[in-house]
Order: structure tokens, then C-alpha cells, then sequence
């Protein structure tokens, strides 16, 4: 079993899920005792979202290429950033390290693909919604990428860093979500990423009438097919 480096922290709500998801999966494929190898790298999520929100991306990228560059000391023999927004410094994480990098788009792209669900609709932070570091890897599946409106953007993002990041479930948060992803049906969209890690904490598939692709369970996924050499 190769050994699985997790960058986390971000928030560590989301992250916490990654490291059950990698593990049940393990569990599931190779037996009742069986446990993922893995590292992680848990970040101060502070100084990370203050970067974000002043535009600072060099600053926050810093973090993660030191944790990064940790990890592959550490022993890890793949990273994998637990956070959607955060590859938008992606390919600097790439840069200062020689291991692969899991990237988060892919298996979502092909999720999507498998269900034959060409025109997605892409839920997540501001940035992820409104910037093209993570629809152009989308896009260049062959997808249609929707989001929601302004006012609907808005809403999103802030149930995301203000309640989600925080372990925050609200009924009435979820029905919020409920009503965009019912604007994104009837634009179009054939299914729903969940192209923020929290997301998934909020947004069960039985509260949606499309598919759900939750881009930390598939994320987890890929990391356990790299683990196993799939």
C-alpha cells in the first residue's frame, strides 16, 4: 500500500472526513482490520482564509508548499490537498514537489462523465465559483459548468466560511442550498458538484432531486485507488 499524504486544515471539519472516507474505503476494499496509510499536514486554517479574502494567493500558497514539502520528507508518496479552493495554487504546490499530485477536478470531471452529465451545476466558495481555477479543469473535460447568481453566490459562500467551516448545520442554511440547486435544474444543470469540502456535511443526496457529485467523497476515492495502485 503506498502512503497517502493528506494537506488539511482547511477547515479541518472537511478534513476529518477525508481521513474516514480514506480509511472506510481501505476497510471496505481489503478487510475489517485494514487501515489506510497516511500523513497529514494540518494546517492553521487563520492565516490561510485571512490570505484568501485579501488576495494574498502567494502567501497562502507559501503554507501549503511548506506543508507539501513536509509531507514528502514525512515519507508520503502522493499529496493531496483537501480543499477545493486552495487549488487555485495548485500547480505551485506541484512545482516545489516530485510527488504526484491528486488533483480534486479530475475524478469529479469523471463522475460526472459516467453519469453522462454534461452540463453540471458548481457550488463551493466565491472564489472557486467565480474564477476559472477549477472550471477550466472542468471545462476541459468537455462539462458545462453553471453557478448560481450573485445573490445566490453570496449566500453560499457565506454558509460555507460562516457556518460549515465551524461545524455549523442548519436546517434552514440547507434549505437555502435546496432552492440553488433547484435555480441550477432549471437552467440546465444534469447534477450538482459539490465543489466545496463542507459542503457535503450540509447537502445529503436525499436533498436533491439531481446527483450529487460531493468532491470530497470522490477525492477520497481517488486517493485509495493511488494507495492501492489501481
Amino acid at each position: 500500500m503506498r502512503t497517502i499524504g493528506l494537506i488539511g486544515g482547511m477547515s479541518w471539519e472537511s478534513s476529518a472526513e477525508y481521513y474516514r472516507l480514506i480509511n472506510q474505503q481501505i476497510r471496505d476494499r481489503l478487510g475489517p482490520l485494514r487501515s489506510a496509510q497516511l500523513l497529514m499536514h494540518s494546517v492553521d486554517f487563520g492565516p490561510v482564509e485571512q490570505a484568501q479574502h485579501a488576495g494574498r494567493w502567494d502567501e497562502a500558497a507559501a503554507i501549503l508548499v511548506d506543508a507539501a514539502r513536509k509531507l514528502e520528507a514525512g515519507g508520503a508518496q502522493c499529496v493531496v490537498l483537501c480543499t477545493n479552493t486552495m487549488h487555485k495554487v495548485a500547480e505551485q504546490i506541484q512545482a516545489a514537489i516530485s510527488l504526484p499530485f491528486l488533483h480534486i477536478a479530475e475524478p469529479a470531471a469523471q463522475a460526472a462523465l459516467d453519469i453522462d452529465a454534461h452540463t453540471v451545476g458548481l457550488l463551493g466558495t466565491a472564489f472557486t465559483m467565480e474564477q476559472d481555477f477549477l472550471k477550466q479543469r472542468l471545462t476541459a473535460k468537455g462539462l458545462t459548468v453553471l453557478v448560481p447568481d450573485a445573490a445566490e453566490r453570496n449566500d453560499v459562500h457565506r454558509i460555507i466560511y460562516d457556518e460549515l467551516c465551524v461545524g455549523v448545520i442548519s436546517d434552514e442554511s440547507r434549505k437555502i442550498y435546496q432552492r440553488v440547486i433547484e435555480s441550477l435544474t432549471a437552467r440546465g444543470a444534469q447534477a450538482i458538484i459539490l465543489g466545496c469540502t463542507e459542503i457535503g456535511l450540509l447537502v445529503k443526496p436525499e436533498h436533491s432531486a439531481l446527483p450529487l457529485l460531493d468532491t470530497t467523497e470522490l477525492h477520497a476515492q481517488s486517493a485509495v485507488a493511488f494507495a492501492l495502485d489501481d
